[in-house]
């Protein structure tokens, strides 16, 4: 077999995969309610070409020929070859009848939960997620290789290497630690926050944003920001890179932070280097490092008082004279208040995590332990009284909030807190070689992008997160970096000496 040949098997599959993207992302931001079976019908009916493709005859034949002869790959090649090998390994015993009716459930499950988050009715996504678990139970036993748990299988599908037993002393430190500085932050002067709730319209919030994320490093000409239930962003190809986001006008942050977030996804899909495109290898290595770039944006920037102290006074222009008669200082610390709260992507920066982790437990719950998918509920209302000591008043903003099981993504939400002590991590590096500061306070942000691009983002999936970590950073995860970071800038809000 010819390299040709290969790339230009992974070229066809890349192609299918940029079809079913488009379509994933007008299921969630066009899509016509009724037109969901019709969709589930195109998505299995893709989706099964595409698996017949990854684990075909071409594919078999390149495993086993380059194995023998890897020599003859390029970089690239090689790179595309160790993933695809990966990808087969795991999916090769996988039933197609088994991969087509997944690949359907999750498409009718979406549906079923953008009308259960209607109704605030949990019931009337029940059903759907308990055939999204049972389908994936029923696929654990053909991906499981070396790892203890059934967890451990799901958590691989996200980050590679990851373990429970790795994430349980994680979060426990990184929960200590949090709550900690909650207690620490009591004793100080919470600021006041009345502003926040002053009206910014939809159009004057985009118009500040777009211009932010510009300046930031996001390619307008390669993506596109458009409305949807729960924010998230896909990379099609590399010059199609699109974003997504919700607005609420008595609450500018909700959507501003959104954006800033999702375009740090966006910034890493659109500077992996060109050379891996229609290749699995032009994709992030993880979604915690995924994360890592989203997080960096909307938490490593999105709390530097230089960057916010540069912006403001385009945010005043954008918002016509409704923050004309706030200062800077007032502002700012409003953006920095902390409170428990019970949606998850309106947490502020302290207590993110405790939400991360919340929905860690339940899902080691669901597959390492036997639990009613009625009680799930309960289980989710009970753990936000422990860890938040707020209680949810309906299944809308409790267990609804999030798109995720919909789509069977069992496993993906520890990328986020991963995601986030990742960039916490990059940031202390980075501050040795950058006066990160003294860029935000400027106009030209593009050394940070640059610094980014250069140690995680040119690399696509070519390195594994812990070897990008560990050469980006010159150590392995290191929670502490984040809580150290949270004191930082806290303490200094809250005024605790």
């Amino acid at each position: 077999m010819k390299e040709q040949e290969f790339l230009k098997e992974l070229k066809e599959l890349d192609l299918l995969s940029q079809a079913m993207g488009i379509l994933g992302w007008d299921t969630q931001t066009g899509m016509p309610e009724k037109a969901s079976e019709y969709r589930s019908e195109v998505d299995s009916y893709l989706y099964g070409l595409y698996f017949e493709k990854k684990v075909g005859p071409t594919i078999q034949e390149a495993i086993t020929y380059f194995g023998q002869h890897s020599d003859e790959l390029s970089e690239v090649g090689q790179a595309a070859y160790q993933l695809v090998k990966e990808e087969y390994e795991l999916q090769k015993n996988v039933p197609n009848e088994l991969a087509i009716a997944a690949s359907a459930a999750t498409s009718r499950a979406h549906t079923a939960w953008t009308q259960a988050r209607k109704a605030k009715d949990f019931s009337l996504f029940k059903e759907a997620l308990a055939e999204n678990i049972r389908l994936t139970k029923e696929l654990i036993p053909y991906w499981k290789k070396e790892e203890r748990t059934n967890y451990d299988v799901l958590l691989n599908q996200y980050e590679p290497n990851m373990t429970v037993e790795i994430l349980d002393n994680v979060f426990s430190q990184v929960r200590d630690g949090i709550m900690d500085i909650r207690r620490q932050l009591e004793k100080g002067t919470p600021p006041d926050t009345t502003i926040l709730s002053r009206k910014m319209t939809e159009a004057q919030q985009r118009k500040f944003i777009s211009k932010v994320i510009t300046d930031l490093g996001y390619d307008f000409s390669r993506g596109r920001l458009d409305n949807t239930v729960h924010p998230f962003a896909t990379g099609i190809n590399h010059n199609d890179v699109r974003l997504t986001t919700r607005w609420n006008e008595e609450d500018f942050s909700m959507g501003i932070f959104g954006v800033i977030h999702e375009a740090g996804h966006g910034m890493y899909e659109q500077n992996i280097d060109e050379k891996f495109e229609g290749t699995p290898v032009h994709e992030g290595a993880s979604m915690g490092i995924h994360e890592s770039q989203s997080l960096f944006n909307e938490i490593i920037i999105g709390s530097n008082r230089n960057f916010w102290e540069k912006q403001y006074p385009y945010f005043q222009e954008c918002a016509e004279g409704t923050f004309d008669d706030v200062s800077f200082e007032t502002f700012y610390n409003a953006l920095k208040f902390t409170q428990a709260s019970l949606i998850r992507i309106e947490a502020d920066s302290l207590t993110y995590v405790l939400h991360i982790i919340i929905r860690y437990e339940i899902e080691k719950m669901i597959f390492n332990e036997e639990v009613n998918v009625e009680d799930l509920p309960t289980i989710w209302n009970d753990k936000y009284e422990e860890y938040l000591g707020v209680r949810p008043q309906n299944d809308l903003e409790g267990i609804l909030q999030d798109v995720h099981w919909s789509g069977s993504s069992f496993g993906y939400f520890p990328s986020y807190a991963l995601g986030y002590m990742y960039a916490a991590q990059l940031f202390h590096a980075m501050e040795k070689e950058i006066d990160v500061d003294a860029v935000l306070a400027s106009d030209d942000y593009s050394e940070i992008r640059q610094w980014l691009t250069t140690h995680i983002h040119q690399y696509g999936a070519s390195k594994k997160p812990n070897q990008l970590i560990l050469d980006a950073t010159g150590e392995l995860l290191n929670p502490q970096y984040l809580l150290d970071y949270l004191r930082k800038v806290y303490f200094s809000v809250y005024q605790i000496r």
